[in-house]
């Protein structure tokens, strides 16, 4: 069973604007916003047919939500080199995808308000679902062009070495 540390000087709960993700060693340009980690375990439900009336339920199969991830458009191609490796239009009949290397582990950091990093989660072998290079345009508005991918995997876990820091006093 997991050992965490607890910080008994700390009330607050840490917030959830202070996030990095990290895949192929370094952490993604500009990303500011990623759906929640959620993983559901499906019921199996059984009676044996001395049994009262009533059903007993144990855990069946889980299964791990995709997980989006949002951020301004630029230059950097990060979002769309990646969907490009799952299916890529110029790539020539036969050659759209790349198998050997279309996946990815990826590392999400929480940070307190003092930028140390309190959380960590890796998620498995995920790979891109889909990718919305930009969204709808319209010249009446004013917002931030987001750029999207939705990225499926097959499960995650939160680092236990990254224990609850030291906060800084002044």
């Amino acid at each position: 069973m997991a050992q965490f540390s607890v910080n008994t000087n700390r009330f607050d709960p840490y917030k959830n604007f202070k996030f990095k993700v990290k895949w192929d060693g370094h952490y993604v340009a500009g990303v500011s916003k990623v759906s929640a980690l959620k993983r559901t375990t499906e019921i199996v439900e059984h009676r044996e047919g001395g049994d009262p009336s009533s059903k007993r339920k144990s855990p069946g199969q889980s299964k791990f939500e995709a997980v989006t991830l949002e951020r301004g458009v630029t230059h950097d191609p990060d979002f769309e080199a990646w969907a490009d490796k799952v299916w890529n239009f110029g790539a020539g009949p036969g050659a759209e995808s790349s198998l050997a290397d279309f996946r990815k582990d990826i590392i999400i950091d929480v940070f307190n308000e003092a930028g140390q990093t309190v959380l960590s989660y890796r998620l498995y072998r995920c790979w891109v679902s889909e990718f919305q290079a930009v969204p709808e345009l319209d010249a009446s508005a004013n917002a931030v062009a987001i750029q999207t991918i939705k990225v499926e995997n097959e499960g995650w876990e939160r680092d236990e070495a990254v224990q609850e820091p030291t906060e800084p006093t002044l």
